[in-house]
Formats: structure tokens, sequence, C-alpha cells
């Protein structure tokens, strides 16, 4: 066994515990009935500012539209997103944040943000420069 490969293991169980204690470290600040799922979802609407389909949205996070689907429905029954057909299609549907779920947003990324920015500089700007190219490097290789 090379080095690279003896090294693949523990690099990836890293990267999944990382990855999970990220999860519940941020939810756990999040504005009460918000899960990661809805603030991911808000947070990326907000950001694009054009309406998405159920479909784009799930390509995006690499999930199923069954998956996304649940927690649109969620997001629609708070309040937080516009769902609407397809003007062009009615068999689609066309999904868009609403102002109530701007506010949503906002207010969970004031309370993620702190936590972010700890660890960020708890491990410091010049070690995550270095490693963030590497984790887009995988990413992407994974994509």
């Amino acid at each position: 066994m090379d080095n690279d490969s003896s090294l693949a293991v523990p690099l990836f169980g890293e990267i999944l515990a990382l990855e999970q204690l990220v999860r519940n470290r941020l939810a756990k600040v999040l504005p009460k009935g918000m899960e990661l799922s809805h603030f991911s979802v808000l947070n990326q609407l907000s950001h694009t500012k054009i309406e998405r389909t159920p479909a784009q949205i799930a390509r995006s996070f690499r999930v199923t539209r069954g998956a996304i689907t649940n927690t649109l429905n969620k997001l629609e029954l708070s309040g937080y997103i516009h769902v609407r057909p397809d003007w062009e299609d009615a068999r689609r549907k066309m999904v868009s944040i609403s102002p109530a779920g701007m506010v949503a947003r906002n207010n969970a990324l004031t309370a993620v943000t702190p936590i972010i920015e700890d660890l960020a500089r708890d491990m410091g700007e010049e070690r995550l420069k270095a490693i963030v190219p590497i984790l887009r490097e995988l990413r992407q290789k994974l994509e």
C-alpha cells in the first residue's frame, strides 16, 4: 500500500466526521423550527434572486426531487417560499423566496455566522487559504 492510499481512508473519515459535527453545531443555533436543509434552500434562493424549479434546486443540492419536495412543502407552509405553476408548462412549478423567507434566512444567517467565524479564526487565515483549494478540488473530482 503506497502512502497516498494509506491516507485516503483517514482523510475521508475526517471529512465525514467534520460534516456531521458542523451540521450538528449549526442545527443547534438555527431559529426554532428551521432545519439546516430549510436554511440551505432559503440561502440559495436569496442569492440567485430568480425563480427555480424544484428539479433545479434538487440538482444543485445533489438530492432527489422527492427529497427536496418535503423541504419545499415545509418552507411553503411556513410562508418562506412562493410556489406557482410555470406559465409556459403547467406541469412544472416555479419556486421563489418570499419576504418572510428572506427575514427567516437573515435571522438564521445571523445565528450561524458567529460559529463559522469563530472556527475560521481559530484555524487561522493562512491554513484556511491552504486547505480550501484542496477541498474544492476534491469536491470537483467527486462531481
